[in-house]
């Protein structure tokens, strides 16, 4: 098994999700982060009065697929989430040893 874990810009996640949708993933977790990268934060204007921020708003998803799945996975979050500009995040996939569903107490890829 492996943990796809994406780092986005917010406002590609509707697209990111209609397109895992599109080739079967069952589930998702997403969590509000706030980081930077190579941009080093940007420069905003609040109530006229303009404030550089070094923290960047992004989202984290998690995802956990079979082995065999998670390149197809990681193609499509590319895909989906990319603009073209500084920003658009990074991609991440990690093994996973062992996944218990709580409920049943099914293992590894019966519980996903």
């Amino acid at each position: 098994m492996k943990l796809v874990l994406a780092i986005i810009k917010p406002h590609k996640l509707d697209e990111v999700r209609e397109a895992l949708g599109g080739i079967d993933v069952q589930g998702l977790t997403v969590t509000e982060a706030r980081g930077y990268g190579r941009q080093k934060g940007h420069t905003e204007i609040y109530r006229g009065a303009e404030y550089e921020t070094n923290l960047v708003p992004k989202l984290r998803l998690e995802i956990v697929v079979t082995a065999d799945y998670a390149d197809r996975v990681v193609e499509t979050i590319h895909q989906a989430a990319q603009t073209g500009s500084i920003g658009d995040g990074k991609i991440f996939v990690i093994d996973v040893d062992r996944a218990v569903r709580i409920r049943t107490g099914e293992q590894n890829n019966d519980a996903l």
